[in-house]
Protein backbone atom coordinates (compact mmCIF):
# COMPACT_ATOMS: atom_id res chain seq x y z
CA UNK A 1 0.00 0.00 0.00
CA UNK A 2 1.17 3.44 -1.11
CA UNK A 3 1.13 5.71 1.70
CA UNK A 4 1.68 9.64 0.32
CA UNK A 5 1.74 12.39 2.24
CA UNK A 6 1.50 16.53 0.68
CA UNK A 7 2.91 19.12 2.95
CA UNK A 8 4.13 22.58 2.02
CA UNK A 9 8.34 22.82 2.17
CA UNK A 10 7.92 25.18 4.95
CA UNK A 11 6.49 22.17 7.06
CA UNK A 12 9.20 19.88 5.57
CA UNK A 13 11.83 21.98 6.47
CA UNK A 14 10.64 21.89 10.21
CA UNK A 15 9.88 17.86 10.43
CA UNK A 16 13.00 16.72 8.18
CA UNK A 17 14.22 14.07 10.35
CA UNK A 18 10.90 12.53 11.10
CA UNK A 19 9.87 12.94 7.68
CA UNK A 20 13.16 10.84 6.71
CA UNK A 21 12.78 7.93 9.09
CA UNK A 22 8.95 7.81 7.92
CA UNK A 23 9.93 7.02 4.36
CA UNK A 24 12.05 4.44 5.30
CA UNK A 25 8.90 2.54 5.40
CA UNK A 26 7.92 0.66 1.84
CA UNK A 27 5.54 2.52 -0.21
CA UNK A 28 5.62 5.68 2.01
CA UNK A 29 6.77 8.87 0.68
CA UNK A 30 6.54 12.68 0.42
CA UNK A 31 5.37 15.07 -1.94
CA UNK A 32 6.55 18.89 -1.09
CA UNK A 33 4.45 21.65 -2.27
CA UNK A 34 5.52 25.28 -2.93
CA UNK A 35 2.17 27.53 -3.09
CA UNK A 36 0.30 24.46 -3.40
CA UNK A 37 2.11 23.47 -6.36
CA UNK A 38 3.70 19.84 -6.26
CA UNK A 39 8.09 20.88 -6.55
CA UNK A 40 9.72 17.78 -5.06
CA UNK A 41 9.10 14.50 -3.92
CA UNK A 42 11.06 12.49 -0.69
CA UNK A 43 11.32 8.90 -0.55
CA UNK A 44 14.10 6.47 0.84
CA UNK A 45 17.14 5.61 -1.40
CA UNK A 46 15.69 2.05 -1.94
CA UNK A 47 12.37 2.49 -2.97
CA UNK A 48 14.06 5.34 -5.26
CA UNK A 49 16.78 2.76 -6.82
CA UNK A 50 14.08 0.65 -7.18
CA UNK A 51 12.13 2.82 -9.39
CA UNK A 52 15.33 3.62 -11.63
CA UNK A 53 16.07 -0.54 -12.27
CA UNK A 54 12.29 -0.53 -13.09
CA UNK A 55 13.02 2.77 -15.71
CA UNK A 56 16.52 0.88 -16.85
CA UNK A 57 14.05 -2.41 -17.70
CA UNK A 58 11.34 -0.66 -19.23
CA UNK A 59 14.07 1.05 -21.71
CA UNK A 60 15.99 -2.16 -22.09
CA UNK A 61 13.36 -4.32 -22.82
CA UNK A 62 10.55 -1.85 -24.43
CA UNK A 63 8.15 -4.60 -25.79
CA UNK A 64 8.20 -5.96 -22.59
CA UNK A 65 4.78 -5.14 -21.72
CA UNK A 66 3.31 -6.35 -24.91
CA UNK A 67 5.42 -9.67 -24.29
CA UNK A 68 3.81 -10.19 -20.85
CA UNK A 69 0.19 -9.62 -22.23
CA UNK A 70 0.99 -12.50 -24.81
CA UNK A 71 2.25 -14.78 -22.02
CA UNK A 72 -1.25 -14.34 -19.52
CA UNK A 73 -3.39 -14.46 -22.48
CA UNK A 74 -1.02 -18.14 -24.09
CA UNK A 75 -1.57 -19.12 -19.79
CA UNK A 76 -5.27 -18.29 -19.19
CA UNK A 77 -6.10 -20.49 -22.93
CA UNK A 78 -3.87 -23.04 -22.24
CA UNK A 79 -2.16 -22.29 -26.03
CA UNK A 80 0.90 -23.47 -26.31
CA UNK A 81 3.69 -21.41 -27.77
CA UNK A 82 7.09 -22.07 -28.39
CA UNK A 83 8.63 -18.64 -26.28
CA UNK A 84 12.28 -18.11 -27.62
CA UNK A 85 15.08 -18.81 -25.02
CA UNK A 86 16.47 -16.00 -22.70
CA UNK A 87 19.94 -16.32 -24.59
CA UNK A 88 17.29 -15.15 -28.04
CA UNK A 89 16.26 -12.42 -26.08
CA UNK A 90 19.55 -11.25 -24.48
CA UNK A 91 21.09 -11.29 -28.61
CA UNK A 92 17.77 -10.09 -29.73
CA UNK A 93 18.33 -6.99 -27.68
CA UNK A 94 21.20 -6.75 -27.84
CA UNK A 95 23.12 -7.63 -24.96
CA UNK A 96 24.90 -10.85 -26.40
CA UNK A 97 27.36 -9.67 -29.53
CA UNK A 98 28.94 -13.05 -30.63
CA UNK A 99 27.39 -16.49 -30.19
CA UNK A 100 31.66 -18.12 -29.54
CA UNK A 101 33.83 -16.36 -27.22
CA UNK A 102 37.20 -15.32 -28.92
CA UNK A 103 40.14 -16.91 -28.78
CA UNK A 104 41.58 -17.57 -24.71
CA UNK A 105 45.20 -15.94 -24.08
CA UNK A 106 47.26 -18.06 -21.54
CA UNK A 107 49.53 -21.42 -21.44
CA UNK A 108 49.59 -23.87 -24.70
CA UNK A 109 48.96 -27.55 -23.44
CA UNK A 110 50.81 -28.71 -26.40
CA UNK A 111 54.68 -28.83 -25.47
CA UNK A 112 57.08 -26.86 -27.44
CA UNK A 113 60.21 -28.32 -28.80
CA UNK A 114 63.22 -27.97 -26.64
CA UNK A 115 65.98 -25.00 -27.67
CA UNK A 116 69.12 -26.03 -27.81
CA UNK A 117 72.23 -24.19 -25.36
CA UNK A 118 74.02 -21.89 -27.42
CA UNK A 119 77.84 -22.13 -26.18
CA UNK A 120 80.41 -18.88 -26.63
CA UNK A 121 82.47 -20.74 -28.71
CA UNK A 122 83.01 -19.68 -32.04
CA UNK A 123 84.80 -21.71 -34.57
Amino acid sequence: MRAKTTIPITEARKRIFDIVEEVQRPGVYYVLTEKGRPKAVIMSVEEFESWMETLEVVQDFPDLKKDLEETEKAIKTGEYKKWISLDQLLTREGFILADKPRKKYGVSPKSKAKRSKKTGKTT
